[in-house]
């Protein structure tokens, strides 16, 4: 079975780092903003990265580029712009042109048809409009779909998950939408990690470990020096940057 990805919303290639530590290839990265794009070609040399609007990239380019056709790619992955279903701000969901970015994903993924796909997003999208945004995206991600005379539908199930319970020293709470078209029910990771204030001491023993904190992550590092001309350059832009693209 083909191990390649396809990634959308690249951003710095966080969540291809991640699969790819789990055996598995980036064929394409999608991304927009020129910083992060970059980035990917500078730390993922052998991966070909499209620069632009996805809303304007079709799924035969990603394709093509990948050297994939339609049912051959292992997994999409990707987290669409999320800032339309954060707790904060105005919060309008699919209403506005970020949150229907979660569309154009879907979009790639009914075209590509990989055999499974992997969707991060804010915790926020669980709750918006009581729940009607991620009703309309999980019933859209599990519509059937026909091609070349065949019909395939993704089996999807979401679950909130928090980063510190798999050992990163961090509360990030995130839901992950998970679907592929096996008919198999996918089973979320059981948390490797938990609050020392609920660890049993015989959990401990089962390979449960209690949460890291920072220190414990970075406590050892040697002092910071004085940011870079470039860093502070760099630095200087991020509100612009947040304007734009809206990270």
């Amino acid at each position: 079975m083909s191990r390649k990805i396809i990634s959308l919303f690249s951003g710095a290639g966080g969540m291809d780092i991640g699969f790819h530590a789990a055996g598995f290839e980036t064929a394409v990265a999608v991304e927009q903003d020129s910083s992060c794009c970059a980035t990917l070609r500078k730390n993922f040399k052998n991966v070909p990265v499209l620069e632009g609007d996805i809303n304007h990239i079709t799924t035969q380019q990603i394709l093509e580029v990948a050297q994939l056709t339609p049912l051959e790619a292992a997994l999409v992955i990707g987290g669409p712009p999320c800032q339309s279903f954060s707790l904060a701000g105005k919060r309008m969901g699919l209403d506005d042109p970020r949150g229907k970015l979660v569309l154009e994903y879907l979009r790639v993924v009914q075209e590509a048809l990989p055999v499974a796909f992997v969707m991060e997003n804010v915790k926020g999208m669980v709750n918006w409009a009581q729940g009607q945004a991620l009703n309309a995206i999980l019933t859209e991600a599990a519509r059937e779909i026909s091609y070349q005379g065949t019909k395939y539908q993704y089996q999807v199930s979401f679950q909130v998950l928090n980063a510190v319970d798999f050992g990163a020293p961090q509360f990030r709470e995130r839901v992950f939408i998970v679907g592929n078209r096996l008919n198999k029910t996918f089973k979320f990771p059981q948390p490797t990690h938990v609050a020392p204030s609920t660890a049993q001491a015989d959990l401990f023993g089962e390979g449960i470990q209690q949460w890291v904190s920072a220190w414990d992550a970075i406590g050892d590092l040697p002092a910071a020096e004085e940011p870079s001309e470039t860093a502070m350059r760099v630095s200087a832009t991020i509100k612009d940057r947040i304007i734009k693209h809206g990270y």
